[in-house]
Formats: C-alpha cells, sequence, structure tokens
C-alpha cells in the first residue's frame, strides 16, 4: 500500500463530499481523508498503485479542486 500525500484547496466538509465520488471511483484509492485543521488541508490518501498520484490529481481537478504532491 503506498501513501501519498497533497496539499489541497479543500476548505470545509462541503468540499470533501464534493471530491468524495470523484476519488471514491478509484480503483486503486483504498482509503482517503482530508485534515481540514492543517494550514495545508492535506489529503492523505492510501493507494495500491503507486501511479495513483496522477489519477488523485485529475481527480481533484474534475471536482474543481487542487492538488500538490508533497514529497
Amino acid at each position: 500500500m503506498n501513501t501519498i500525500k497533497f496539499k489541497t484547496n479543500i476548505k470545509c466538509m462541503g468540499c470533501v463530499e464534493t471530491v468524495r465520488p470523484e476519488l471514491e471511483k478509484l480503483p486503486e484509492v483504498k482509503k482517503w481523508e482530508v485534515d481540514l485543521q492543517s494550514q495545508d488541508k492535506v489529503l492523505t490518501v492510501e493507494a495500491t498503485d503507486s501511479n495513483a498520484q496522477q489519477k488523485v490529481v485529475d481527480a481533484l481537478k474534475t471536482a474543481g479542486y487542487v492538488g500538490e504532491p508533497q514529497h
């Protein structure tokens, strides 16, 4: 399992609900959560595929949000 973290512009639970359908339709994504308390609104994704990073970024973009991978 790969853990990938993204700095996002997700600000509230309404935003989380907007991205939920996009992230949950990715078969590589097994678990995800957004830390709304952190300054960077970090999205943590548990994925089965190390190539899931770009798919998550694309899913966020489809939902109208930005995800910047953290290294």
